[in-house]
């Protein structure tokens, strides 16, 4: 930034970590691989470091930014641009899908605290995108591909593999990164592999997966027994058995023992979702 717009200090409630070493931005610039076709979603443009080389590669660029403190630099910058628009909002809140062009890819330098509530958001209402590259927590980054019966296997775990690929994992240290977080990063690139909705109802399943990890030492039959969907009745814990078996599963199932697609032929078997 320039004297006349020096960054501003970070603020801890917008998880603020600002990339500042230009050898790592262009190591994950070459990993995103954005193409001059690409539409690219980014969230979190502070200054607008990885936002101008990712707009010198991609078709379009919609670049958000909730923090007003960056909003006349940043506009200041882009001024002119047909090819980016800069949105000072919250991209959890705005609603993505309505974003035109629609998005194919996101690139972002994710803030910790909401790097999980946006992949899964993006991954739930922009189906036309392909591919996710995000800095990411390294703890979260391995929960995200985590294999079944291991400790970091969890509900995140499960509802990103059931519509996407691990594709490459790059680990970042903490002094890339101005102010320097009192954690590890890596940087992830994974692809979608079925498109959006393809298991059934998203809310569904996802309500089921949480509720199965929400103590996860549980044994299944505990953790579903009581558990509703709108309209219907509470689950029995005969129903929840009945359903394992007939899945092949044994009654003292835990949740870090199913892989992805065994949750939806689970939710299938509970009456949660219609006959594939």
């Amino acid at each position: 930034m320039s004297a006349a717009h020096a960054r501003p200090p970070a603020r801890r409630r917008y998880g603020q970590h600002h990339l500042v070493d230009r050898g790592t931005l262009e190591a994950i610039l070459a990993m995103a691989r954005v193409g001059p076709d690409d539409v690219v979603l980014e969230v979190g443009a502070g200054d607008g470091l990885l936002t101008s080389r990712l707009a010198e590669q991609a078709r379009f660029v919609h670049a958000f930014e909730i923090d007003r403190r960056f909003a006349a630099a940043l506009g200041e910058r882009f001024a002119g641009r047909d090819d980016l628009r800069l949105y000072v909002a919250d991209g959890l809140r705005y609603r993505l899908g309505d974003l035109d062009p629609a998005p194919t890819a996101i690139v972002a330098n994710l803030a910790y605290n909401i790097a999980v509530p946006l992949i899964m958001r993006t991954i739930e209402a922009l189906p036309g995108v392909r591919r996710w590259a995000v800095m990411l927590q390294r703890e979260l980054a391995e929960r995200l591909f985590a294999a079944p019966r291991t400790k970091a296997y969890s509900a995140v775990s499960v509802m990103v593999q059931l519509s996407c690929a691990l594709e490459a994992q790059r680990p970042v240290g903490r002094t890339v990164f101005s102010p320097q977080p009192r954690v590890d990063s890596a940087f992830v690139t994974f692809t979608r592999t079925v498109p959006g909705q393809a298991h059934g109802d998203a809310e569904t399943i996802a309500k089921l997966v949480r509720t199965s990890f929400g103590q996860r030492r549980k044994q299944l039959v505990n953790s579903l027994a009581g558990a509703t969907l709108p309209g219907s009745e509470p689950l029995t814990r005969s129903q929840v058995q009945d359903a394992l078996t007939a899945l092949g599963l044994s009654e003292t199932t835990r949740p870090e023992e199913l892989a992805p697609p065994v949750f939806v032929a689970l939710a299938r078997q509970l009456g949660w979702l219609g006959a594939s």
